[in-house]
C-alpha cells in the first residue's frame, strides 16, 4: 500500500514535471522575461522530475521506507501552484504579491520534501545501509559512495529555497533592514542570492549532483554494467563543492574558475563514465540513447562555462549555456530515465511506440545543436527554428508520458 501511494504521486510529479518542460519551451519560443523561463525550466521541469523519483528512490537506496506516505500529497499542489505564481510574477501587470506568495509555497513544498527524506534516513544519514545485496553485491561500495552525496544535495536544495526567497519573496530585503547586530550588519551574514545564482543552486547544486549519485546507482542497473571506479571517485567530490564556489564566486575571479573547472570535471567525467557503461552494455533502448545524447550536451555546456570563466562572458551565448546544461544535460537525462521507467510501447494509444520516443529525443538534440550553431553564427532565424524543434519534441515527450499514465 505504501509502495502503490509513493508510485502514484510520483507519476503526479513527474507529469507535472512534462508540463513545466513544454511550457519553458513556448516561453523560450515566445522569448518572455528571463527569471519565468528559468522557473518553469529548473523549479518546475527538473525539480519536480527530481521530487517525484527521489520519494521513489532514495528510500530503498537507504534501505529504508518512506516516513510519511502523505508527504507527497501535501507537497505536490505547494511547488505546483509556487512554480506557477513564480512564473507569472516576472510578468507585466502581475500584482508585486504574488512573487512572494508563490515563493513561500514554493519553499514550503521543498521543506516537506526535505525534512521527509531526512526523517525517512536519520538512521542511516551517510547511506551506509544501502539494500544492495544478491547479483549486486558487487556494487556495494559504490553505493556507499554515491548515498553519502545525498545530503549535499538536500542542502543545497535548502540553499536554493533561500535563493528563491530571496529573488521573489523579498526575504533579503527585509533582513537587510533589520537593525545590525555586534559589528557586522544582518545582511552580512544572509547573503542576498540572485536568480542566476540561485538556479545555478538549484540545477547544479541540487539536479545534477543528484543524478550523478543517484545516476551510479541506477544506470549500472539498466545497463548491466559497471562504471569506472576512478570516475566515480572524481566526479561526485567535484559535483559536490563546484556549485558552492560558483554561487559564491559567481563571474569573478578565482572562486568562480576553480568552480566552473570542478563542475566541468563532473560533467565530463559523468559523461565519460556513462559513455563507457553504454559501451560495455550489450543493451540498447531509447532512454539509454537519450541520457548519451544528454551527457554529450552537458560536455559543450560546460565547455561554454569554461570559457565564460577564463576567457570572458558572451552574453549572446549565455542562454544557450543554460538550455545546453538544462535542457540538453539535465533535460535529456531526465528524458531518457523517464523513458526507462515508464516505456512509451506499454501504452495501446496512436503513436505510443518507442519509435516516436526516439523521433522525441532526435527533435530535442537537433533542436539544441541548431540553436547553439545559430547563436555562434548569428542566425535568429537558426535559434528559432532549434527552439522550435525542442518545443516539438518535448510536446511529444510529454504526449506520450501523460498517454502512459492516464491509461494506467
Amino acid at each position: 500500500m505504501v509502495a502503490q501511494a509513493v508510485t502514484r504521486w510520483a507519476r503526479w510529479f513527474v507529469a507535472a514535471s512534462a508540463v513545466f518542460l513544454v511550457a519553458w519551451q513556448a516561453a523560450a519560443l515566445a522569448d518572455v522575461p528571463r527569471q519565468t523561463r528559468v522557473v518553469l525550466a529548473v523549479h518546475g521541469f527538473v525539480l519536480h522530475a527530481v521530487f517525484g523519483k527521489a520519494y521513489s528512490l532514495v528510500p530503498s537506496y537507504f534501505d529504508r521506507s518512506l516516513a510519511f506516505v502523505r508527504a507527497p500529497a501535501v507537497h505536490f499542489p505547494l511547488t505546483a501552484v509556487g512554480v506557477v505564481g513564480l512564473a507569472v510574477a516576472p510578468l507585466p501587470g502581475t500584482p508585486s504579491a504574488v512573487g512572494p506568495l508563490a515563493a513561500a509555497l514554493w519553499t514550503a513544498g521543498v521543506v516537506v520534501f526535505v525534512a521527509t527524506l531526512a526523517w525517512t534516513v536519520r538512521g542511516n544519514p551517510t547511506g551506509r545501509e544501502t539494500g544492495t545485496g544478491g547479483p549486486n553485491a558487487h556494487r556495494r561500495g559504490v553505493d556507499r559512495y554515491a548515498n553519502a552525496f545525498v545530503p549535499v544535495v538536500l542542502a543545497y536544495l535548502l540553499a536554493g529555497a533561500y535563493g528563491t526567497l530571496g529573488a521573489f519573496g523579498g526575504l533579503t530585503a527585509a533582513v537587510a533592514a533589520l537593525p545590525a547586530t555586534g559589528s557586522a550588519p544582518n545582511a552580512g551574514a544572509l547573503p542576498a542570492l540572485g536568480i542566476a545564482q540561485t538556479a545555478h543552486l538549484l540545477a547544479a547544486g541540487t539536479a545534477a549532483l543528484l543524478i550523478f549519485a543517484v545516476g551510479f546507482r541506477l544506470f549500472p542497473r539498466f545497463l548491466v554494467a559497471s562504471p569506472p571506479r576512478a570516475l566515480v571517485a572524481a566526479v561526485l567530490p567535484a559535483g559536490a563543492i563546484a556549485p558552492a564556489l560558483l554561487a559564491w564566486d559567481f563571474y569573478g575571479a578565482t572562486g568562480f574558475r576553480v568552480g566552473a573547472t570542478l563542475q566541468a570535471v563532473a560533467v565530463v567525467g559523468f559523461a565519460l563514465a556513462y559513455a563507457a557503461l553504454f559501451a560495455r552494455s550489450e543493451r540498447r533502448r531509447v532512454g539509454f540513447y537519450a541520457v548519451l545524447v544528454g551527457v554529450g550536451c552537458g560536455v559543450l555546456g560546460v565547455t561554454l562555462g569554461l570559457h565564460f570563466a577564463f576567457v570572458g562572458v558572451a552574453g549572446e551565448l549565455l542562454a544557450v549555456h543554460f538550455r545546453l546544461n538544462v535542457l540538453g544535460f539535465l533535460g535529456l537525462t531526465i528524458i531518457g530515465a523517464t523513458y526507462q521507467f515508464y516505456p512509451p510501447s506499454v501504452g495501446t494509444f496512436r503513436g505510443a511506440s518507442d519509435r516516436t520516443a526516439l523521433a522525441s529525443v532526435l527533435l530535442v538534440g537537433a533542436g539544441l545543436l541548431a540553436e547553439v550553431g545559430g547563436a555562434l553564427a548569428g542566425s535568429e532565424m537558426a535559434v528559432l527554428a532549434g527552439r522550435g524543434g525542442a518545443l516539438v519534441g518535448t510536446a511529444v515527450f510529454a504526449g506520450l508520458v501523460l498517454g502512459v499514465f492516464l491509461e494506467r
